[in-house]
């Protein structure tokens, strides 16, 4: 179940809002300039599923997205646990950043916690099977696929340079709880 926590950036250990509730995750988001929907499954896919055949599922809603974001570039990432250097992955990204252009997934199996520093908070939205998250580009976030990461999301981008990190060096993500509070 997807759930929004967010936190003072100075607090990170009591929580001023912690929901289950999708009205709330997704107006409470959509209040820090972040999209969060949530679409109808389609189908499972089989772990041989094909690029194409998710894209195919979900082309209604891609092409919804492309049109109102202007990305011109969509892919799918898949993570299992055959998925060599998983624990670098995770790492990888575990560090504050942001991104010159938006960071959109959904997700299509599995989970992954966004962090978002926005206006002085924290919040903390675990994405699960059937979430869209769409981060504005320049914002600060660092993502979590946990220890035993097992995900696959479609990747929407107006230009892939684009995506690649920019860390802030700041180091808070540290003082955080990671990807087993959220999804315990």
């Amino acid at each position: 179940m997807s759930r929004l926590t967010v936190f003072e950036e100075t607090a990170p250990q009591t929580a001023v809002l912690d929901t289950t509730e999708f009205e709330t995750i997704a107006s409470t988001l959509n209040g820090i300039g972040v999209r969060f929907e949530r679409w109808e499954a389609r189908e499972a896919f089989a772990a041989d599923a094909t690029q194409e055949d998710v894209l195919a599922a979900y082309r209604d809603e891609v092409e919804r997205i492309c049109a109102e974001g202007g990305y011109t570039t969509v892919d799918i990432i898949r993570v299992t646990e055959e998925t060599p250097n998983k624990d670098a992955i995770r790492a990888k990204f575990l560090d504050e950043h942001t991104h010159s252009e938006d960071e959109v997934r959904f997700f299509i199996e599995g989970a992954g916690v966004f962090y978002l520093r926005v206006d002085g908070k924290v919040h903390m939205v675990l994405c699960e099977q059937n979430d869209l998250i769409s981060v504005p580009a320049n914002t600060t976030h660092w993502f979590d696929m946990g220890p035993d990461a097992r995900l696959a999301a479609i990747r929407f981008f107006n230009n892939e340079a684009g995506w690649v990190p920019n860390f802030t060096e700041s180091g808070i993500a540290k003082g955080f709880p990671t990807f087993e509070f959220m999804a315990a």
